[in-house]
């Protein structure tokens, strides 16, 4: 059974930064393709960054592209989102997401795991 437990939220100032990670476990990830989204208060989930496990590709949202930077450890299993300049508009909760197919989508329903998300809280 796949499993994706993130960490590394919490409460920061703008201008700050926090890396967020993605332990993943259950499956073989090296064909998958791994996503960051994130949800606001009433705000639909939208896609933050991906990353193709095999060949470590990445794709960003475009408010968050300089800010961002997606990365994985093969060793480790783990997915790494580290957020530098954090706006207040960026928070939200954040999840970490699995699809099968190492074809990278910004569409939440191409995924098929999903982490239980972490708080990221960004203070003006």
């Amino acid at each position: 059974q796949v499993q994706l437990v993130e960490s590394g939220g919490g409460l920061v100032q703008a201008g700050g930064s926090l890396r967020l990670s993605c332990a993943a476990s259950g499956r073989t990830f090296s064909s998958y393709f791994m996503g960051w989204f994130r949800q606001a208060p009433g705000k639909e989930r939208e896609f933050v960054a991906g990353i193709r496990w095999s060949g470590g590709n990445t794709y960003y949202e475009d408010s968050v592209t300089g800010r961002f930077t997606i990365s994985r450890d093969n060793a480790k299993n783990t997915v790494y989102l580290q957020m530098n300049s954090l706006k207040p508009e960026d928070t939200a909760v954040y999840y970490c997401a699995a699809t099968r197919t190492p074809i990278a989508t910004m569409r939440a329903e191409g995924y098929d795991y999903w982490g239980q998300g972490t708080q990221v809280t960004v203070s003006s």
